[in-house]
């Protein structure tokens, strides 16, 4: 299939890396019925080869005008130096809203200061430290039971992370693994990222007052979690519980009103979909990465038993777990789970020679960002040296940006590094990972970017 979606190819006898999944990529710029429809299916289809090395794009789209920020310069002026005059898009806030609520993905202003700082408590530091056990006891399980499958028998990773995290997270909120109900959540997230996606109307710019089904549709998915959700913030007002991340949510701020039992639905929506849906595809893109790479997965063991020996590992092994970080950092440069980031103007302004308006549309994009042919040597092959210390002080501070950037960086971007050393660490100890010979790859970027078939793998354990 060319260029685009990859086998299950490993290392070849001559040395060349192995040829990395990407999805069908146009020669030229599509029209716009095209990308209208690309954008819907799979919108990180939509780029040509061109847009790996533009650093400033626009494109008109009916009522629409969109600029593509590509330049390390560019990404810094909208999301940190006049971050003020830049939200959230209403074309994204119209994919997020009818799932996740008015949460941190979805406000700004005086509603978002005001949510990052009740919420930021929770993610601490010394809270992260907390939640570590946790993490490592849910990897510890998924290993367990990977201990029972026959060798010949394929597990999908895509799935497995899927479930792994949403274990973690299920920990994490509610201090209970993931039971029927609890698994309602997860279930609703993973519909609601494949079932929503833009509608026309939404691409192309028309006035908010025209029916949107997919609000409707959203509304239904989330209908039965919002159940579970609502009945668990009620039983802990009554009763109180543990000191985890509800907890926290439903703990006022100094000199501030409690949370309404609608935004502290909504942060628990934004959290699982945000801090389980993403870091499950970071670790699910690694595995794969991995399995074609022999000799970067060796010297990931050769770390893991220098570090951790025979122990499970712990919070304080992740300083020194410094090859499985860069690692991550890697895979997560390559397959971006936050693929693409959308800001809207609120007044006018000028990136290079381009003048926006208010309301014109400003996409960043990691997908091309971190791929740059100008920022990057060897753009599409795996190469964790990248994120050596030396390697990332001599490049743009804004070429890298898996968790955004800025005053809207991602809260939970700490924890989720965490998240993902631990469970790869855990994991790696115990299994070599080889993706099923034949298998056909393929990122789709719906609102995370995710393995369109999953992922079938063969477990070897070490």
């Amino acid at each position: 299939m060319g260029r685009e979606a990859a086998m299950g190819e490993s290392v070849v006898e001559n040395g060349t890396a192995p040829r990395l999944a990407l999805p069908p990529r146009p020669k030229t710029r599509l029209g716009l019925w095209q990308h209208l429809k690309a954008t819907r299916a799979n919108s990180v289809s939509t780029w040509s080869d061109a847009a790996f090395e533009m650093e400033l794009g626009e494109r008109h789209m009916l009522w629409r005008h969109v600029i593509i920020a590509n330049a390390p310069e560019h990404v810094r002026h909208v999301l940190l130096d006049n971050a003020e005059n830049y939200v959230r898009s209403s074309l994204s806030r119209r994919l997020l809203e009818p799932g996740l609520g008015q949460g941190l993905l979805t406000t700004h202003g005086a509603t978002w200061r005001r949510q990052r700082r009740m919420m930021a408590p929770a993610f601490a530091a010394k809270r992260i430290a907390d939640f570590a056990p946790a993490m490592v006891e849910a990897a510890e399980r998924l290993a367990w039971d990977w201990s029972r499958v026959p060798p010949s028998a394929p597990v999908d990773l895509a799935e497995a992370m899927s479930g792994l995290t949403l274990a973690i997270i299920s920990e994490a909120m509610f201090s209970v693994r993931v039971d029927p109900e609890i698994a309602l959540i997860g279930q609703a997230v993973a519909v609601y990222q494949s079932a929503i996606r833009p509608s026309i109307a939404d691409l192309i710019g028309l006035p908010d007052w025209l029916p949107r089904p997919a609000v409707r549709r959203a509304h239904r998915i989330f209908a039965e979690s919002d159940r579970v959700i609502q009945r668990l913030i009620d039983e802990r007002r009554r009763h109180g519980g543990p000191d985890d991340l509800l907890a926290m949510l439903l703990a006022a701020p100094d000199g501030e009103a409690p949370a309404s039992a609608k935004e502290v639905r909504d942060h628990v929506a934004t959290i699982f979909t945000a801090g389980h849906e993403t870091t499950a595809n970071a670790l699910a893109w690694t595995f794969y990465l991995l399995s074609l790479h022999p000799a970067e997965r060796r010297r990931l063991e050769d770390e893991l038993d220098r570090v951790l020996g025979e122990r499970a590992a712990t919070a304080e092994d992740v300083p020194n777990l410094t090859f499985t970080r860069m690692v991550i950092e890697e895979s997560m440069r390559l397959y971006p789970p936050a693929h693409t980031m959308s800001r809207q103007a609120l007044g006018p302004d000028r990136l290079g020679t381009i003048e926006l308006r208010k309301g014109s549309s400003v996409l960043i994009v990691p997908w091309l960002l971190h791929r740059h042919r100008k920022l990057w040597d060897r753009p599409d092959e795996f190469r964790p040296d990248r994120f050596a210390p030396a390697e990332v002080a001599a490049r743009p501070r804004f070429a890298y940006i898996p968790f955004g950037a800025g005053p809207h960086i991602c809260i939970g971007a700490s924890f989720a590094m965490t998240e993902a050393i631990l469970c790869l660490a855990t994991i790696a100890r115990r299994f070599r990972l080889t993706l099923v010979p034949g298998t056909t790859v393929e990122p789709v970027g719906l609102i995370t970017l995710r393995p369109k078939h999953g992922l079938p793998m063969r477990l070897e354990r070490r």
